[in-house]
């Protein structure tokens, strides 16, 4: 299986136009014929790429099950040009929606990892308001909706207002990088009019949310927020009694992958005639 992995060559599509055009990096894994089941989409989180483990192992998943497996890294991130410091919610979504309608699966089931749930709760959105792919099914691990407005914004200390104000960004430690983190006033002010955590968001499809309780980055108390603005949907949420931000080791990942597998199945019972 990990030949299979390694072999797959990243394919790239250009994204805007003129100044804002930008090369995205994605990797797609065609579905084995007659499979007729979702495509599988890998939403990264901030600062990650399509080659972390999470997605790694979903790909690996999609080549056991014969599926479509879609990958990409946003601009600024991974084999993606364009730089980090331009990138928005508004500019990655318009991303992960370029390189959706340029494969075109029929089906698609959202697998986003914390931004990356941000990301598929605003797809959800945009591909109900513009058409394309049908959603099956969300599988959202230690998912950030809002983060810049809800987690960021309030915590702000004077220094950072100051350069932000002054210089554009700030600044913050990673503790999973030695390259500091980056947070752009571009992007804080541009999460603000990609907020889905001000009324009722309608996905029109099963949800299964896996949330750490010792996540340092997100609270769990945010899944349960999320939770309380899905109301007309079926959602799980599986809460990580030890489990950290990164939900990456092996527990984690088989915890991952069963519920990508539980959404499969139960797409593919709606599909059935009753």
């Amino acid at each position: 299986m990990s030949d299979q992995m390694s072999n797959a060559q990243p394919q790239f599509l250009t994204v805007g136009e003129g100044e804002a055009a930008r090369e995205i990096a994605m990797l797609v894994r065609p579905a084995q014929a007659g499979t007729g089941a979702p495509a599988l989409v890998w939403l990264s989180g901030y600062r990650s790429d399509m080659s972390g483990t999470k997605a790694v192992e979903l790909d690996g998943l999609a080549a056991e099950l014969g599926l479509a497996c879609i990958r990409l890294d946003y601009s600024g991130h991974g084999l993606s040009g364009g730089s980090f410091g331009d990138g928005t919610i508004s500019r990655w979504l318009e991303e992960a929606l370029a390189v959706i309608r340029h494969v075109a699966p029929d089906r698609i089931i959202l697998v986003g990892s914390s931004m990356g749930g941000w990301i598929a709760l605003r797809l959800a959105q945009e591909l109900a308001r513009q058409g394309g792919p049908k959603l099956a099914g969300m599988v959202l691990i230690a998912p950030a909706p809002d983060f810049t407005f809800e987690l960021i914004e309030p915590n702000l200390k004077a220094k950072e207002r100051k350069s932000l104000a002054e210089r554009g960004y700030f600044e913050e430690r990673s503790q999973y990088s030695p390259e500091p983190n980056i947070y752009t006033r571009a992007l804080i002010e541009d999460g603000r009019k990609n907020r889905v955590l001000d009324g009722i968001i309608e996905t029109g499809c099963p949800v299964h949310i896996l949330q750490g309780m010792k996540d340092a980055d997100v609270p769990h108390a945010h899944a349960m927020k999320l939770v309380e603005h899905l109301p007309a949907d079926d959602v799980v949420l599986t809460f990580v009694r030890d489990g950290d931000h990164r939900l990456s080791r092996p527990g984690d990942i088989a915890l991952l992958l069963s519920a990508v597998k539980g959404i499969i199945r139960s797409s593919t019972n709606r599909q059935m005639p009753a």
